[in-house]
């Protein structure tokens, strides 16, 4: 197996940046809310202070919407954490159903951005293959934003993992109504091509069906050095 290492590097950093600065926004967001609450919390302990009556409901709301945004920045920062770590290993075991979640929820913000609702469909039996970690994130990544780009009308994308031949997994991307063939010629494009040649994976496309399928193998050797 060979595939472009600077391809697959340059893909992989511009990746790495999109989705960083994306959920680093997002903790901005954060932040500013809970400054502006503070702000109001700050605000009503002055007029206390000065005898005007606060209710201590108006403040109870006002320290669940800081908690409500401390929760929301501590679940982005673990899933940055758990992005940045998954160069950690040339290979290891993931599990798909799970992997899709994480991958809907690192892509949030972009769906929303096109107005896209992404709905990943629950797995009756664990799916477990042992692949390439970052490249997979990034290869479901550049089909996510494929996938939401022809989501047409319907404006929702759905994500279901099946078991495939030889322990394998497919991924099918379904829902795509604005999916056409001469849409389909575009992706992926050719310097993206190393990605799935790396994970031994195979896109295909149904028109009928509106979904691209996403095929990996259960196990895959990556060299680095070829």
């Amino acid at each position: 197996m060979s595939y472009k290492t600077d391809s697959i590097s340059e893909i992989g950093l511009q990746f790495f940046g999109k989705i960083s600065s994306s959920n680093f926004h997002e903790i901005k967001n954060v932040l500013a809310i809970i400054n502006e609450t503070a702000g109001l919390l700050e605000d009503f302990s002055l007029m206390a202070e000065q005898g005007v009556p606060v209710g201590p409901e108006r403040m109870k709301d006002l320290s669940s919407k800081i908690m409500k945004q401390v929760r929301r920045a501590d679940g982005i920062v673990r899933s940055i954490n758990r992005f940045s770590h998954s160069v950690d290993k040339p290979t290891d075991q993931v599990d798909i159903a799970e992997f899709l979640t994480f991958m809907i929820g690192l892509s949030e913000r972009f769906a929303a951005m096109q107005g896209v609702t992404l709905k990943a469909q629950p797995s009756d039996i664990p799916l477990l293959i042992t692949t390439a970690p970052f490249l997979l994130e990034n290869l479901v990544w550049l089909c996510l934003d494929f996938a939401m780009k022809v989501a047409g009308a319907g404006k929702t994308v759905g994500l279901a993992a099946e078991k495939a031949e030889n322990n394998g997994v497919r991924i099918r991307f379904t829902n795509l109504d604005g999916l056409t063939e001469s849409l389909i010629s575009t992706f992926p494009k050719e310097r993206e091509k190393a990605l799935p040649d790396a994970l031994q994976a195979e896109i295909t496309t149904d028109i009928g069906a509106k979904e691209m399928i996403l095929r990996l193998p259960g196990d895959i050797t990556v060299n680095s050095n070829q």
